[in-house]
């Protein structure tokens, strides 16, 4: 019965959203680095925040730092959706809110250069997940597949979180899946969803690392990684500023220059992470060897992809 009414209170908000972004013309409208062409509304994911205080408010407010961290950046990320924001003050928000959550995991006590690695590496993640939400039902799909992950690794491996934690966001996930995930999205989820599930993510995976002290869960974010990095390296290669949008992620590439469709291409990347978390788990004994070789293979697979089909997006350039 609680799913059932959390399903229905985040579609009435998710209508309700798509009637104020209309009215206040919050749209995204397409450009030379868009993968879309229809002017399409944008901060759908603002589903996912409000999944997660909805969690905050029915669990008698439940990991109250992270609540307010995930406000702030949730916060900062739709006022740049609605008119931008400097990049410096995106960065500032994002290490107070990196910190608050740190708070909240009990990492308070380590030495200074622990938390200043922690910090800018779990920026980086929560950038890069913005990063790579570029076509229909990506940010959706891949994010179901890692919260599934997770719940299947609270359920039966190790308990790390409150079940109703992760199944309110898969609920919240679904929700705006059911508008994003389809040829012609009715709505995308702009920086404040894509920021937004992966804090959410973010801060359950640390969760789960903190507590088993296996920093190979990591896994979880393997396929994302991969992409994220090696595409950065691949343009500063290029003597580009990795801080300006582009057209270089595989998925770009696939749905852009091969013409796949968007669906499809968001399919394969949640088949890919799917079949790499559980392969991980059913092989208990050799989890940094699965995140190692995961990681050669997918590695592999970009260089080589990006080879044979990155000509395409010269000559389309």
């Amino acid at each position: 019965m609680y799913y059932l009414v959390v399903f229905v209170v985040l579609l009435g908000v998710e209508l309700l959203y798509f009637r104020v972004a209309d009215y206040f013309n919050i749209i995204d409208k397409p450009n030379e680095r868009s993968s879309h062409t229809r002017i399409t509304l944008r901060g759908g994911g603002i589903v996912f925040y409000v999944g997660a205080l909805v969690y905050f408010v029915a669990s008698g407010f439940s990991f109250p730092w992270f609540m307010l961290g995930l406000t702030l950046i949730a916060g900062v990320s739709f006022v740049d959706d609605v008119r931008s924001v400097t990049q410096r003050v995106r960065l500032v928000v994002h290490f107070v809110a990196m910190l608050l959550m740190f708070y909240q995991w009990g990492m308070v006590s380590l030495p200074w250069w622990y938390v200043l690695v922690a910090l800018v590496v779990c920026t980086g993640i929560i950038n890069a997940y913005n990063f790579m939400d570029g076509i229909n039902g990506i940010t959706g799909g891949y994010s179901l597949v890692v919260l599934g992950g997770l719940a299947y690794v609270n359920g039966w491996v190790v308990p790390f979180v409150d079940e109703k934690m992760i199944y309110t966001m898969m609920v919240a996930v679904l929700v705006f899946d059911g508008f994003n995930f389809r040829r012609k999205a009715k709505c995308f989820a702009g920086d404040v969803g894509a920021v937004s599930i992966a804090f959410v993510i973010l801060f359950l995976l640390g969760r789960l690392i903190l507590e088993t002290g296996d920093w190979s869960y990591i896994i979880f974010l393997a396929v994302y990684g991969v992409d994220s990095v090696l595409t950065i390296i691949h343009r500063l290669m290029l003597h580009e500023n990795i801080g300006l949008p582009h057209r270089k992620h595989m998925y770009q590439l696939m749905a852009n220059e091969l013409k796949i469709p968007h669906v499809v291409v968001s399919l394969v990347y949640m088949g890919v992470q799917a079949v790499i978390v559980a392969v991980y788990l059913a092989m208990p004994g050799m989890h940094y060897a699965c995140l190692g070789g995961s990681v050669a293979v997918l590695g592999i697979g970009y260089v080589l992809f990006m080879r044979k089909y990155f000509k395409l997006h010269l000559v389309i350039k």
